[in-house]
Order: C-alpha cells, then structure tokens, then sequence
C-alpha cells in the first residue's frame, strides 16, 4: 500500500484537514500503514497539485486556519484502478528474525529479554485489536464497508496471534537453552 492511496480512502471516508487525517493515521489506518503527520502533510500538497484533492473552500480566509481537503473524481478513480491492480506481496524483512538466525551463529546471550520484549507489545496490540473488535463491531454492523474493515482488523488479530503463538515457542526454546548450555552456539 501507498501513503497516497492511503490518503485518499481515508480522505473518502471522511473528508479532513491534515491535523484530522494525522490523527485518524494513529487511530486506525496507522495499525497497517504508518505515516507522520509531515509525510501526511506533504502527502496532502502532492495530490492536490496532481488534481486528485481539492481544499474545500473556506467562509474565512485560510491563513493559519486548517484546510479540509475532499477526493476529487480523478482521485476516486485513481483509488479505483489502484484497488484492482496486482501487487505481490512484499518479502518479510523483520530485525528480529535475523537477529535470531544470528543467534544461531554467535549464541542466545541477551536474546531472551528480546523475545520477551516483543512477546509483550504483541499481547499488547492483541489486546488493542480485540478491544476494537468488541467495541466497533457488534454484530448489526453489517453493512460492506463495516465488513471489509472488520475483515482488515480481523487480519491484525490473527497476526497478532501468530506473533505471540510464534514468540513463545521461540522463547521457550530460548530459555531452554540458555538453562542447558549458557546460551553458546554448537559448534
């Protein structure tokens, strides 16, 4: 996914100005996509000059006030190709995974802090994920958008699951280790 496209499903759903849009990033799109609110910002400034937004006008002069962008047609075309077109998926490219096939090589020394670290944000954000799911989901929210967005979240929980199915296994195994021989790797 892009930060453009990004943008301009956030923008459909809600027009907003790019204070709003950097706060719902945090809120919700930014579980998947993350962005600051300067790449938002500049973001904003890129579409608007390739015709895709447009600021809505304003009562008041604009200086120092915030400007709320909409999505243009050629935006919402722009949204419509990019949602059909094939993208493969993208190699996972995780430090923590090849820290641990480095661990393999040098020892596990330190390693288990890590594994017990990461196990502890994933629970974390299981945790955020579900209550989102209780909260934003009853089962009458039945509609397609309110579908396909509690499929995304779905996708969440079950990584989050993995992650911590995942990490403790790995650090079980860890702890085995480091308890057996101190953590050196075989020679």
């Amino acid at each position: 996914m892009s930060l453009p496209h990004a943008i301009l499903t956030a923008l459909l759903e809600k027009p907003s100005s790019g204070l709003e849009l950097a706060r719902r990033f945090d809120k919700s799109i930014g579980y998947f996509w993350s962005a600051t609110h300067q790449q938002i910002y500049r973001e904003l400034g890129k579409l608007e000059q390739a015709g895709l937004i447009r600021a809505l006008p304003s009562d008041a002069p604009t200086r120092g006030q915030k400007k709320e962008y909409e999505v243009l047609p050629a935006g919402r075309a722009e949204l419509t190709a990019w949602t059909a077109r094939a993208e493969d998926p993208k190699p996972i490219r995780d430090p923590l995974l090849l820290r641990m096939r480095a661990a393999g090589v040098v020892g596990v020394q330190g390693l288990e802090a890590e594994l017990r670290r990461h196990l502890a944000l994933h629970r974390q954000q299981l945790a955020t994920y579900t209550e989102i799911e209780e909260r934003d989901f009853p089962p009458e929210r039945d509609t397609e958008e309110d579908r396909l967005r509690h499929l995304v979240l779905g996708g969440g929980i079950e990584l989050e699951t993995f992650w911590t199915t995942w990490l403790a296994k790995a650090l079980a195994q860890v702890e085995e280790m480091t308890a057996g021989e101190g953590g050196a790797p075989a020679a």
